[in-house]
């Protein structure tokens, strides 16, 4: 047995042991590199998935070759760097290294304005360094499925979650996979605000054919913070359309949200349907063992050794937002390349302080009642009045339900709150809201991301 068919087994076998987003995020780029001796050399792609594989699966992995092969007696891993590509499109290698840990901070701010002109898309955002766990694994398994067959599969596929989630990482990793396996292919990113002021160009300069052609010809269209379009009539009109076009094409769509498709303010039924028509995946908040592997990748790329102690620090702290995160690491490889050293742990408590000790997340009737009217797109002075639309009435008892849930208020207290009224009907309030989130995955989710928005300032 060669060593490709040694590693293809094993590959076949941890598949079925593995979750399919672990596998691609741990596995892709490996193989066997030596074998002689009872011992084989795994070749890995970076330290993080050296760590990774050490760690977590190693054992599983020793069982496979051990059972396909019974002269080997232990594996080992080694990194093997590949060379940076010499694609323009995409400067740095598959970690967004470079070959000098002393340029790799200055290539890749450099690599972040380096935007595609024909796709829009920036080359920084790949699946090699979009980190998977239970918080996003439905989402990257169903763009990774587009990327085999776009067009065919989750056509549309709507990703939603709160900010600074990943959402915009994972739709642009996948336009540049896409790109990348098909370069035939034409692929448009673009955010819902830009689509909206492109539309008004066309109509103000009568070339709006030209902006419906330039759309209805692409094979993948990427719209990036879709819920931007409420209220817009008639850019709501022209995504209609453009987008039964390129349904009825085979053409694959992908949206974005901070919210699932119902809880869209003043958006169309008949464009609601159509998002609602395909995938609707997902992205909460990550897991600590998952923050932890965020900063780890984000160490590397960066080239700066950040030690253990201060990730756990800030993976322990910062829950609610990866791009704080990022944010929070910054500020630490900043003190190192200023000093020349790692900061000490007090050095960093003090640093991230600002961050991590923030008043504004101290949750407050007033926050409760901002995230709420912001999210259902109403004012607070409707919420507090005793107007019965359903369009009010619905965000009153849902502010009311995290009213009790989060200060833990008193009935008569919430009542009082809102305009005076009874204490039986923040009571029914919260009784109704409770019973909905218990039956209701979706209303659960949209729960989360009013609370997101409470607590991340």
């Amino acid at each position: 047995m060669t060593k490709e068919e040694l590693w293809q087994t094993v590959l076949s076998q941890l598949q079925f042991k593995i979750s399919p987003a672990n596998f691609a995020t741990w596995l892709k780029n490996t193989h066997v590199l030596t074998k002689g001796d009872g011992s084989v050399v795994i070749s890995v792609p970076n330290n993080f998935s050296k760590e990774w594989l050490e760690n977590k699966y190693h054992k599983t992995i020793l069982q496979i070759l051990r059972s396909t092969d019974d002269s080997i007696k232990e594996a080992f891993y080694t990194v093997e760097r590949s060379q940076p590509t010499q694609d323009p499109y995409h400067p740095l290698n598959s970690m967004g290294q470079s070959s000098s840990p002393q340029d790799s901070g200055d290539q890749l701010e450099l690599q972040g304005v380096r935007i595609h002109k024909a796709t829009n898309l920036n080359p920084r955002y790949v699946f090699d360094n979009f980190i998977v766990g239970p918080f996003n694994e439905l989402a990257h398994a169903a763009a990774w499925a587009i990327v085999q067959n776009p067009g065919t599969i989750y056509n549309p596929l709507f990703v939603y979650g709160g900010v600074g989630l990943g959402k915009t990482h994972l739709l642009q990793a996948t336009g540049n996979e896409i790109n990348k396996e098909a370069p035939e292919k034409k692929i448009r990113y673009i955010s819902s605000e830009r689509f909206t002021s492109e539309v008004v160009t066309g109509i103000r300069n009568h070339t709006i054919n030209a902006f419906r052609a330039l759309y209805r010809d692409v094979d993948v269209l990427i719209i990036d913070d879709i819920q931007f379009l409420a209220g817009k009539e008639k850019t709501q009109e022209e995504l209609f359309h453009t987008f039964n076009a390129l349904h009825e094409k085979g053409k694959q769509v992908i949206f974005s949200s901070d919210r699932p498709p119902k809880a869209i303010p003043a958006l169309e039924e008949r464009l609601r349907s159509r998002f609602e028509g395909g995938m609707i995946a997902d992205i909460s908040l990550p897991d600590f063992e998952t923050r932890m592997a965020i900063l780890k990748v984000k160490t590397q790329e960066r080239g700066s050794p950040v030690s253990d102690e201060i990730c756990d620090y800030i993976a322990s702290n910062i829950h609610r937002n990866v791009r704080e995160l990022e944010g929070a690491l910054n500020k630490i490889i900043a003190f190192w390349r200023l000093h020349n050293r790692e900061p000490s742990l007090p050095d960093m408590k003090a640093m991230l302080k600002s961050v991590i000790n923030n008043p504004n997340r101290q949750v407050t009737p007033k926050k409760i009642l901002e995230a709420v009217s912001e999210f259902y797109d109403i004012k607070e002075k409707e919420m507090i009045a005793s107007s019965r639309k359903r369009e009010i009435v619905r965000p009153r008892q849902i502010a009311m339900y995290l009213f009790r849930q989060e200060l833990k208020s008193s009935f008569p207290f919430i009542g009082k709150k809102f305009g005076g009224k009874d204490h039986t009907t923040a009571m029914y309030a919260f009784e109704r809201i409770s019973k909905e989130a218990q039956g209701s995955e979706m209303f659960q989710d949209e729960l989360s991301l009013i609370r997101q928005r409470i607590y991340g300032g």
